[in-house]
C-alpha cells in the first residue's frame, strides 16, 4: 500500500505551459504518473506532450477524472490556484510554489476548513509512491520501490539524502513526503504520521525536521502517545545562529524556541532514534529496522 498516492492517482497541473510546469511534467509522465489534464486560463484546447490543457480546474476534473493537482504556478496567483481545486473538489492539492505570501496562506487554510482537499504544501518537493506515482520535483530514480518504510520531511534536498542512504542500505520506502518549510502550510508531521500508522505496510517512519515553529515537538507528543511504529528522526540546524533565517521561511529560531537542541530533547522523550550525524541515517535505520529489511 501508500499513502496519498497510487496506481490511480490522476494528475492534472496547474501551470501546465510554464517552464517549470513543462520540465517537471514530463519528469513525472517518465517515472510513470498518469498525468491526465494541464490547465492555464486563456490556454484551453492546446496539448502539451500530449496532455490536453484546460482553461478551469473544474473542466479539467470534470472531463479527465482527475483527483489529484501539481501546482507551478507564480507565487502571486498561487493562493487562488489552490483555491480554485478546491472547489473543484481535488482530493490531493500539491503546490510546490515558493514565496506564496502568508497572509494569502492564512486564506487558504481559513478556507480549507470542513472542504473534501487535502493541500501538500507550498514550498515543498511533493510526494512520491516508488515505482507507482510520482507528484512533484524529486529525482524518481533514487526511490526504492517494495520497501517499508515511510519517510516524511520539512525540507527537500535532506529527504534526497534520506532516500539515497535508504536505498543504498537496501531498504525501499512506501511513501515519501515533504510537507514543504513555511510557516503556514497544509498537511503536517502529524497527519503524515498518522496516514503511516494505519498502512499496513509501512513498518517505520523517518522523520525529518528542521529548526523553527513547534511542529516537531507536537509530532513527537503523537509518536509517544498513538505510534506502535519505529521512528528514526533527524533534525537540521544544530549551528544555526539565533535570529537568523536558514533556508526556509519557517526555519527561524526566535527567542528560546524552535531551537534544533529542543526537538532532539522532544524526539528522545518521545522514543524517537534520533539521528545526529546525517552521515549515518542509512546505518541507523538499517539497525532500527533489522526486522522489516532484508
Amino acid at each position: 500500500m501508500s499513502i496519498f498516492i497510487g496506481k490511480n492517482t490522476k494528475l492534472l497541473v496547474q501551470g501546465i505551459t510554464g517552464r517549470e510546469g513543462q520540465f517537471h511534467t514530463k519528469q513525472c509522465m517518465d517515472y510513470g504518473t498518469q498525468v491526465v489534464a494541464g490547465v492555464t486560463p486563456g490556454k484551453g484546447g492546446q496539448e502539451m506532450d500530449r496532455v490536453p490543457v484546460f482553461n478551469t480546474v473544474l473542466e479539467a476534473r470534470r472531463q479527465t477524472g482527475a483527483n489529484c493537482s501539481m501546482i507551478f504556478v507564480p507565487p502571486a496567483f498561487a493562493a487562488d490556484a489552490i483555491l480554485e481545486a478546491i472547489d473543484a473538489e481535488i482530493e490531493l492539492i500539491v503546490t510546490i510554489t515558493e514565496g506564496i505570501p502568508i497572509l494569502d496562506m492564512m486564506r487558504v487554510k481559513q478556507y480549507m476548513v470542513g472542504k473534501k482537499s487535502r493541500l501538500l504544501g507550498p514550498n515543498c518537493p511533493g510526494i512520491i509512491t516508488p515505482g507507482e506515482s510520482k507528484v512533484g520535483i524529486m529525482p524518481g530514480a533514487i526511490h526504492k520501490a517494495g520497501g517499508p518504510i515511510g519517510v516524511v520531511s520539512r525540507s527537500g534536498t535532506l529527504t534526497y539524502e534520506v532516500v539515497h542512504q535508504l536505498s543504498m542500505q537496501g531498504i525501499g520506502q512506501t511513501t515519501c513526503i515533504g510537507i514543504g518549510g513555511d510557516p503556514v502550510n497544509g498537511t503536517d508531521f502529524i497527519d503524515c504520521l498518522k496516514a503511516f500508522e494505519a498502512d499496513p505496510e509501512t513498518k517505520g517512519v523517518v522523520l525529518v525536521g528542521e529548526i523553527g515553529g513547534s511542529a516537531e515537538e507536537e509530532a513527537c507528543q503523537f509518536i509517544k502517545n498513538e505510534m506502535s511504529k519505529a521512528v528514526v528522526g533527524f533534525v537540521a540546524g544544530l549551528t544555526a545562529p539565533p535570529g537568523r533565517r536558514m533556508g526556509h521561511a519557517g526555519a527561524i529560531i526566535s527567542g528560546g524556541s524552535g531551537t534544533a537542541e529542543a526537538k532532539i530533547e522532544a524526539m528522545q522523550a518521545g522514543g524517537v532514534h534520533v539521528c545526529k550525524n546525517l552521515g549515518l541515517l542509512g546505518e541507523l535505520c538499517r539497525e532500527v529496522f533489522a526486522e522489516f529489511v532484508n
